[in-house]
């Protein structure tokens, strides 16, 4: 037997399914070893057909750059900037500075531009507290985002003002420490 509703307050004119917003999730904590979560989560997305890009803003060592991305998979590109080293201080050379500032503006633009579904911006925060990316910038990107695109912030010191964003915040805590 099969039974029917009825709900006479349901307007059958309009799309019974209306434009999905992209979920603002953020993973924050003084230990940076939530990232492993992070990746097993994106990759999943990935294997499922949805795009994925993972930036690491502060990670260096092996010179990638924008325009080195490695693909993993057919639906999943991991960009690093193009750096000698890891970025751990706010103190940084010239060309450091500007490789950074390349990969954030390369970011904005292919992120507003639609091509992926899901976006990892792996220790932004420091960068940000660093004070190598303004975080009014980091607000204006997001309030430009296309309603369908998914964002996860990694990394400790995260502001506020993106804590108020998320619809979601994981704080990583050390379990002994926190008994203290």
């Amino acid at each position: 037997m099969v039974a029917q509703l009825e709900n006479p307050n349901i307007n059958t004119t309009h799309k019974l399914l209306s434009a999905v917003t992209g979920i603002v999730q953020v993973f924050t904590g003084h230990h940076r070893n939530f990232f492993t979560a992070v990746m097993a989560q994106s990759l999943r997305i990935a294997g499922q057909g949805t795009p994925v890009l993972i930036v690491q803003f502060l990670k260096g060592g092996i010179n990638q750059g924008h325009e080195h991305a490695i693909q993993l998979g057919q639906n999943m590109d991991w960009i690093r900037c193009d750096l000698p080293r890891c970025i751990d201080t706010p103190h940084l050379g010239d060309t450091e500075a500007n490789s950074l500032q390349q990969l954030w503006q390369y970011t904005q633009k292919v992120v507003l531009s639609g091509k992926y579904s899901l976006v990892v911006l792996d220790e932004l925060s420091l960068a940000v507290s660093f004070g190598l990316i303004p975080e009014a910038e980091v607000l204006a990107f997001m309030s430009k985002l296309p309603a369908n695109i998914d964002i996860i912030f990694t990394g400790p010191e995260m502001p506020k003002s993106i804590l108020d964003l998320a619809n979601q915040v994981t704080e990583v805590r050390d379990s002994q420490r926190s008994q203290e």
